[in-house]
C-alpha cells in the first residue's frame, strides 16, 4: 500500500542499514502516538476531523484537520502519519524481543544469540569509535591497488550486491554501478533470473543532478561540501578536488539514466541479454572481469531493465580516468557504511542525507536505529518471534475473511464491466482465482545459519550481511520459484503486490488498530484496512500488473479494444494527478504515480462494495451522527493523515510512485456514493460531473 508493486529500492550498500533509515524517517515518536489513533474505542477519529472543511472543498483536510492543527513533526522525523503510529508500535515490540534475546542464554550461533549480537555491537559506541576507520583500511587499500581497466571492472563487480528490490521502495537508484535484482524471469516466471539496473547515483535520483530548480543549485552545492568532508575522514587528501571529480561523475551518470515512468513501463525492461551481448550492446566496460568480480561467470543470460543506462554507465568506465573512478568507489565506501563508522563520520552523513534531503533537523536515538538495523538484518529471525507474540490465529482469520470479501467483490466488478472482452475477463478472472494472499507473516523463513554475527564487530556484520544476503540471492538463479515467499518480514507496516508471483503480502504489524480492529464497525474496517486489502488486489491491474498473466509472465492477454479503453481512462487519472500542486509550480507527475493512483482508485471501489456486501441489506449503525457510508470513507480518509516536511516532501513528488497523501484521500472524488455521503455540489472544488468521474475497475 505504502510501497508500489515496481520499484527500485536505493540501498546503502549495508543491504540492511538502508532499513533502519527508512524506520528512522517513518516512525513516530512516542509522545506523538496517542494523537493519531481513534478519537473513539473502535470506530473513526472523531477529533481528527475539521468540521469547519466541507468534504467536497478539501477532503483530506475534512478527515484530518483536527489532527494536523494540534500534531507538529517531532524533530527527528521527517514526517509523521497513521503508518508512524504503527511503525512506532512495531519498534517497541521489536525492541522488547530484543532485550529479550540479550537476556537469555542462547548458544552461539542460534537467532537469538546474533539478535542479541548484532544489537550490541552496533550500541557500543567506545568500540566502534577506538576502532575509527581502521574498518575500512582493507577495502580502501583494495581501491588504491587499482591499475587500469581490468582491475576498475573487477573492483565494480566486486561492489555488486543484491541492493535493488524492485517490489518494495520509490527510490530508483542504487550506489553501486548497476543493481541487481534476482526475480522470476518476465517469458519463464518459474524460475529465478538476475536483473541488472542502472545505478551509480548517491542522491536520490537524476533530479537531482540534473534539475536546474534554485532548490536543486542549493542540494548539490550543499552535496559538495558534504564529499568533500567525507573524502577527508576518509583521510585523503585534497578532498575538495577529489570531489569535484565524484560529483562530475555521477552528474554524467545520472544523464545515463532513465525516468521512474519510464521504468515502470515493463514493455521497456523486457530485455533478455546473453553474456555475449554485453561487450557488442555496452562497450567500454571489462564484462568479464566484472562478472568475474560480482562471482557471476557462469551466468549466461540476464533481464537488464535499463539497456540505455548500462550502455551509458559501461562508456562511462572507459572514458573516465580511472583515479576519478576510485575517487567515487572511495566516497561510496564511506558514505555506505556510515552508521557503522565512528561518530563524526555518521553525523556527516546524517547532516546531509537527513537534514538537507529530507529537512530532519535531529538524528533519532542510537537505540531507535538499532532496533531498525536488527530489523533489516534479521528480519525474518525477529519476524518469527514477532507472529508469535503479537499475531493471534483469530486475527489473521479475520484479516483472511475481510480478503476472501475483497476478492469476491472484485470478481463481481469484473463480471459488471461491460468494456471487457470475454477472454480478458476470463483471464482476470483466473488471476484473482490463482492470487496467493499471504495474511501476518510468511510460510518459510530466512535460514541465518551462514550470516555471522559478532558482539565486537559493527561494521563487519554490516558487511557481512550485505555479502551473505548477495550470496543467498545468486545462489537461486536458475531455481523453481517459490509462489509463497515473503518479500516483507511480520513486523513491517506496509502491504505488497508481486506480480511475477501473482501475489499479496499483508504483514502482521499493519494488521492492527487504527488500519484494522476487529471490534470496529465493518463501516470502518473495510473504509481502512479494506481499501488496503482492495489497494494491492488492484495493482493486478494496474498499469504494470496487468502486463503480467496469472502465472506471472509477461504476456498481453488483453484485446487491442481492451487495451486501449484502459489507457484512454488510464491517462484521464494522469491529467486528474498532474493538476495536483503540492508546491507553487511543483505538480505531482500522473504518469510516474500512476499505478498506485489506479490501485488507490480500485481499492476503495471494491472496499465499498465488500463493505455494502457485507451489511446484507441492513444499514450500518450510526457513530457520533454519521452514517455508515460516511465512516467508510472518513476511514479512507485518515489512513492518509500525515505531515511532512517540505523537503522530504519535494523528494517524494521527484522520487516516488506514490501520490503525496492528501490527494491520495481526495481519490474519493471519483465515486459516486461519497457525493450521496456528503452531498457534495457543483462549484465545490473537488466536485467533477459524472462524466469526469474515473473508473477503471
Amino acid at each position: 500500500m505504502n510501497r508500489p508493486s515496481f520499484r527500485v529500492l536505493r540501498n546503502t550498500g549495508i543491504a540492511c542499514f538502508f532499513a533502519a533509515a527508512l524506520f528512522a524517517v517513518t516512525a513516530l515518536h512516542s509522545q506523538s502516538t496517542a494523537a493519531v489513533t481513534n478519537g473513539a474505542a473502535h470506530g473513526i477519529a472523531v477529533s481528527n476531523l475539521d468540521p469547519s472543511v466541507k468534504p467536497g472543498d478539501d477532503f483530506y483536510r475534512y478527515a484530518n484537520g483536527g489532527w494536523i492543527a494540534r500534531t507538529p513533526i517531532p524533530a527527528d522525523r521527517a514526517g509523521i502519519g497513521v503508518f508512524s503510529v504503527l511503525a512506532d508500535r512495531s519498534s517497541k515490540n521489536v525492541a522488547a524481543i530484543i532485550e529479550e534475546a540479550a537476556k537469555s542464554s542462547a548458544p552461539a550461533g542460534s537467532n537469538a544469540r546474533k539478535i542479541a549480537d548484532l544489537y550490541n555491537a552496533y550500541m557500543d559506541e567506545a568500540a566502534i569509535e577506538a576502532r575509527g576507520m581502521k574498518p575500512l583500511e582493507p577495502h580502501l587499500a583494495e581501491i588504491a591497488a587499482i591499475h587500469d581497466q581490468h582491475d576498475l571492472a573487477l573492483a565494480l563487480g566486486k561492489t555488486l550486491r543484491a541492493d535493488v528490490d524492485l517490489l518494495n521502495n520509490a527510490v530508483f537508484s542504487t550506489p553501486n554501478l548497476f543493481g541487481l535484482w534476482i526475480a522470476p524471469g518476465f517469458a519463464d516466471s518459474d524460475h529465478y533470473i538476475p536483473y541488472l539496473l542502472q545505478g551509480g547515483l548517491e542522491m536520490p535520483s537524476r533530479d537531482y543532478y540534473l534539475n536546474d530548480r534554485d532548490r536543486m543549485r542549493d542540494v548539490r552545492a550543499k552535496y559538495a561540501v558534504h564529499v568533500a568532508a567525507m573524502i577527508r575522514l576518509a583521510g585523503l587528501d585534497n578532498a575538495e578536488t577529489r570531489a569535484a571529480r565524484v560529483i562530475a561523475l555521477e552528474h554524467a551518470i545520472a544523464e545515463t539514466h532513465i525516468s521512474l515512468a519510464d521504468i515502470e513501463d515493463i514493455a521497456k525492461a523486457n530485455n533478455l541479454w546473453q553474456r555475449t551481448d554485453f561487450a557488442a550492446k555496452a562497450p567500454g566496460l571489462d564484462w568479464d572481469a566484472y562478472f568475474a568480480g560480482a562471482g557471476l561467470t557462469p551466468q549466461q543470460q540476464f533481464m537488464v531493465w535499463t539497456p540505455t543506462a548500462l550502455a551509458g554507465e559501461s562508456a562511462l568506465v572507459a572514458s573516465t580516468p580511472i583515479d576519478t573512478w576510485k575517487d567515487w568507489l572511495t566516497f561510496h565506501l564511506i558514505e555506505n557504511y556510515a552508521a557503522v563508522l565512528p561518530r563524526a563520520v555518521a553525523d556527516e552523513q546524517f547532516s546531509f542525507g537527513g537534514k538537507v534531503l529530507s529537512g530532519v533537523p535531529q538524528q533519532r536515538p542510537r537505540w531507535q536505529l538499532g532496533v531498525g538495523l536488527v530489523n533489516a538484518c534479521l528480519g525474518d529471525a525477529v519476524g518469527q518471534i514477532y507472529a508469535q507474540k503479537y499475531f493471534p490465529p483469530e486475527a489473521k482469520a479475520q484479516a483472511q475473511t475481510m480478503v476472501a470479501n475483497l476478492i469476491a467483490a472484485y470478481h463481481k466488478r469484473l463480471d459488471a464491466l461491460t468494456w471487457l472482452a470475454p477472454g480478458t475477463r476470463a483471464e482476470a478472472h483466473a488471476k484473482l482465482n490463482t492470487l496467493y494472499v499471504g495474511i501476518g507473516y510468511p510460510e518459510t523463513w530466512k535460514d541465518y545459519s551462514a550470516y555471522e554475527v559478532r558482539p565486537d564487530d559493527a561494521f563487519g556484520n554490516s558487511w557481512r550481511s550485505s555479502v551473505w544476503y548477495f550470496n543467498m540471492q545468486i545462489a537461486r538463479i536458475g531455481k523453481p520459484v517459490d509462489r509463497h515467499e515473503w518479500s516483507m518480514t511480520p513486523q513491517t507496516v506496509n502491504a505488497v503486490n508481486l506480480p511475477l508471483q501473482n501475489a499479496l503480502n499483508f504483514p502482521a504489524a499493519i494488521l492492527q488498530p487504527p488500519f484494522f480492529d476487529p471490534q470496529a464497525p465493518a463501516a470502518v474496517n473495510y473504509g481502512a484496512i479494506g481499501s488496503v486489502i482492495g489497494h494491492e488486489i488492484s495493482h493486478t491491474f494496474d498499469a504494470e500488473g496487468s502486463a503480467f498473466d496469472s502465472k506471472g509472465r509477461v504476456r498481453n492477454w488483453w484485446t487491442p479494444e481492451d487495451h486501449a479503453h484502459f489507457e484512454q481512462q488510464a491517462e484521464k487519472l494522469e491529467k486528474q494527478y498532474d493538476a495536483y500542486e503540492p508546491f507553487p509550480g511543483v505538480h505531482v507527475n500522473g504518469k510516474q504515480t500512476i499505478d498506485e493512483n489506479i490501485a488507490d482508485l480500485g481499492g476503495i471501489a471494491a472496499a465499498y462494495d465488500g463493505y455494502r456486501a457485507s451489511l446484507h441489506g441492513a444499514e450500518a449503525p450510526l457513530q457520533d451522527g454519521f452514517t455508515g457510508d460516511q465512516q467508510f470513507f472518513i476511514a479512507f480518509g485518515q489512513n492518509w493523515g500525515s505531515q511532512s516536511r517540505e523537503a522530504a516532501l519535494r523528494r517524494q513528488v521527484l522520487t516516488d510512485g506514490h501520490s503525496p497523501a492528501q490527494f491520495r484521500a481526495d481519490t474519493v472524488r471519483n465515486s459516486d456514493a461519497w457525493y450521496k455521503a456528503f452531498d457534495v455540489k457543483p462549484g465545490e472544488t473537488l466536485y467533477l460531473a459524472p462524466d469526469d468521474r474515473i473508473h477503471i475497475w
